[in-house]
């Protein structure tokens, strides 16, 4: 299988970051790291646990993933998958729920161990924050799959957001930003229809995975990324979360990575 290599390369700390000329170049880089990743823990354990995001930033990721010289390769009966978070109020049948876009882009084309929904329709919120926690804390999560927000959030972490949250998952109130970044993805028509709440996987649940592995591809993502790979880091950004864990790969495109220093 031949990888596709980076136009461009960086590393800071322990982050590595790849620019791919290409969006579809990118999510093959991606997808062949994670196939990769995937293959090494499966020769260790039993099971592995792994988070995914929902978004457009994602698709040439998933694409490449699901094809088969990647996804006949992962045993996906001992793969455990939870995604990042989901809006309140909207069931998995609605066209932008995250659990959808699960289905669509990744779990139709994989059959999985378990797939560990957020139920953002849920009547008691706290409850469902309550049994997500239990799940994950039940054992590490091994690989997660992210991008950045255009404020830097890592799932819906908006800045300010703290590295050290005790909890695995939390109602959150989204910004402005965020919201409008719904609406620039062409998620919906206007900022009106977005949500304004989410249940999210917190910021622990990035800071101990063993292994983080970013897609954040265009322009719109641009400033997010020069603020995570060299700005200050803290919690302005949640994303610079990345420059503090020990193993991190991020695969971009010459739009995301145009506001970086080289």
């Amino acid at each position: 299988m031949m990888t596709e290599k980076p136009i461009q390369e960086r590393v800071t700390g322990k982050l590595k970051a790849g620019v791919y000329k290409s969006r579809r170049e990118m999510g093959a880089a991606a997808a062949a790291f994670v196939t990769e990743e995937l293959v090494t823990l499966l020769k260790q354990k039993d099971k592995v646990r792994i988070v995914v995001g929902s978004a457009p930033s994602q698709d040439e990721f998933f694409a490449e993933l699901t094809k088969p010289e990647n996804c006949d390769r992962v045993d996906w009966s001992k793969v455990e998958v939870f995604h990042m978070d989901e809006y309140i109020g909207l069931p998995a049948s609605h066209e932008q729920s995250f659990r959808k876009y699960q289905q669509d882009h990744f779990l139709k084309f994989v059959s999985v161990k378990a797939f560990h929904e957020i139920h953002g329709e849920c009547a008691d919120r706290d409850a469902e924050c309550e049994r997500l926690n239990k799940l994950l804390g039940e054992s590490p999560i091994d690989l997660v799959c992210l991008g950045f927000g255009e404020n830097g959030h890592l799932a819906f972490n908006d800045p300010p957001a703290r590295f050290d949250e005790p909890q695995w998952t939390k109602v959150v109130e989204l910004d402005q930003a965020c919201r409008q970044q719904q609406v620039n993805d062409g998620c919906f028509a206007c900022i009106e229809e977005v949500p304004t709440h989410a249940i999210t996987l917190s910021l622990r649940v990035f800071a101990s995975a063993g292994c983080l592995s970013g897609v954040i591809p265009s322009q719109t993502k641009a400033d997010a990324v020069a603020a995570a790979i060299q700005g200050p880091i803290g919690q302005h950004c949640p994303a610079t979360l990345c420059r503090l864990h020990p193993k991190v790969q991020l695969f971009l495109d010459p739009a995301s990575a145009s506001k970086l220093n080289w």
